[in-house]
């Protein structure tokens, strides 16, 4: 007797009309090569729970203030010292939330088992393997219902903007895209949804039997919405697909306002910029009106940190900090994102302004300037790039890294860049790889803030 789950282990709650779903998405002729299986393993019990926890959430409130700790924070900090081995080895915790020592993905990367609560069965425990650019890959710790929260945080982002999710049974709901060279792939139903179909599918050609099949099976599915990151959205704009989502979610990398544009000129809809991190989910969405990133989970703590460990005055650029979250397998206190930014009072939740990946870079100008790798962002930000890098080498040059398809718009990044920094020699170089890359690098030593 076979030990791989099927159908049944995947769907506890499937009906015919899930199954019909899953073969459909399966096997119609212009359907790519589905690589891997999984499954949204929701029982009855796990489904009633997440329309509650759905409720609750776009009904609450993101309402505390920057460097004011919320007042669930100290339960919060007391249950978490209790359950998790890693912080019951440290003892009671402090008087001060303020004085709780940081922790990092290496803390989480050395040994993920001792964040995880006490008190989480490991029957239903999951897990799943993230790649990152830090050079610390990282196994999260998860569960069916933690991945089915996930729902109620992008219907809270879609709500800011008018969009209420209304695909269900033999409809598809939601496409994954990718494009890599190597991607898990895979179809699902979501129960919360009547059923809806959901498939994650990989844009690369290598994944089809003809690339003409892409633009066929996209239209087949017609779903309502594509989410995707911004390398399989610049690739998704090359297609001709005929249908039009209702909105597209762009998560995993900063998308530029070039790509935005294009985006939503040629589908008609809002692109939501989500700020989303495998170890707390998604943390804010960008609004234009608010100004940056406003936050989305009521139970997330956000701080920003300078160097030393200590809060910046409300506004100022710092490290991204967070505590707690939707995730009761990883119950988080004070984690360094290596994410940076500011944090402001919103009209309706605290906002994250200046967004940026990885620590802070300084690029030297022909004439000595120190210029932000937020400027950088800037100049390059009108120009459609699915996603670029700039490093600096010791002599003051730089390297510009785009993707290769895209090496039309060099001449104009260049023009950009030569605005911004004078009369320096720039080079332009075509990225290979689909793989994630640290987006700002320089070899002069004083260019870390």
């Amino acid at each position: 007797m076979s030990d791989e789950p099927n159908d049944q282990d995947r769907y506890p709650t499937l009906t015919e009309a899930g199954r019909r779903m899953l073969r459909d998405l399966r096997e119609h002729p212009s359907a790519p090569m589905y690589r891997n299986q999984s499954g949204n393993r929701l029982t009855l019990e796990d489904v009633s729970e997440l329309r509650s926890f759905e409720r609750e959430i776009l009904e609450s409130a993101v309402d505390f203030l920057p460097n004011q700790t919320p007042a669930w924070v100290n339960e919060y900090v007391q249950r978490t010292f209790e359950d998790v081995p890693y912080y019951r080895s440290l003892g009671s915790p402090p008087k001060k939330f303020t004085d709780l020592p940081t922790i990092s993905r290496a803390d989480l990367a050395a040994d993920i088992a001792k964040f995880v609560p006490d008190s989480v069965s490991l029957n239903r425990l999951i897990n799943f393997r993230t790649t990152g650019t830090t050079g610390h890959p990282l196994l999260i710790a998860s569960h069916p219902v933690v991945a089915g929260r996930y729902l109620a945080f992008h219907k809270r982002a879609l709500k800011r903007f008018g969009i209420e999710l209304k695909h269900g049974r033999n409809q598809v709901g939601v496409v994954i895209l990718g494009n890599q060279r190597k991607c898990f792939t895979y179809v699902s139903v979501t129960p919360l949804m009547d059923e809806s179909g959901l498939a994650k599918i990989n844009l690369h050609p290598a994944d089809w039997n003809h690339p003409d099949d892409r633009a066929k099976y996209l239209d087949a599915l017609d779903p309502e919405v594509y989410a995707g990151d911004p390398i399989s959205f610049a690739e998704l704009l090359k297609l001709p697909i005929t249908t039009t989502p209702r909105a597209l979610i762009s998560v995993s990398m900063a998308l530029s306002e070039g790509l935005r544009a294009k985006l939503e000129a040629r589908f008609a809809c809002p692109v939501l910029d989500v700020y989303s991190m495998n170890e707390v989910g998604p943390i804010a969405v960008y609004d234009s009106n608010a100004g940056g990133h406003v936050l989305l989970q009521p139970q997330l703590f956000v701080e920003i940190l300078d160097a030393n460990g200590d809060r910046v005055p409300s506004g100022q650029h710092g490290e991204i900090v967070v505590t707690g979250g939707f995730n009761f397998c990883l119950p988080l206190l004070r984690y360094r994102t290596g994410d940076f930014g500011a944090l402001v009072v919103g009209k309706e939740a605290p906002v994250i302004t200046g967004l940026s990946g990885r620590q802070p870079i300084r690029f030297r100008a022909n004439d000595g300037r120190w210029l932000n790798n937020i400027d950088v962002s800037h100049a390059l930000g009108a120009i459609p790039f699915s996603r670029y890098g700039l490093h600096q080498h010791a002599d003051g040059s730089l390297a510009l890294n785009i993707a290769m398809a895209e090496l039309s718009l060099a001449e104009k990044a260049k023009t950009a860049l030569e605005l911004l920094f004078g009369d320096q020699p720039i080079t332009v170089i075509g990225l290979i790889a689909e793989d994630k890359f640290i987006q700002y690098t320089s070899d002069l030593e004083v260019a870390k803030k």
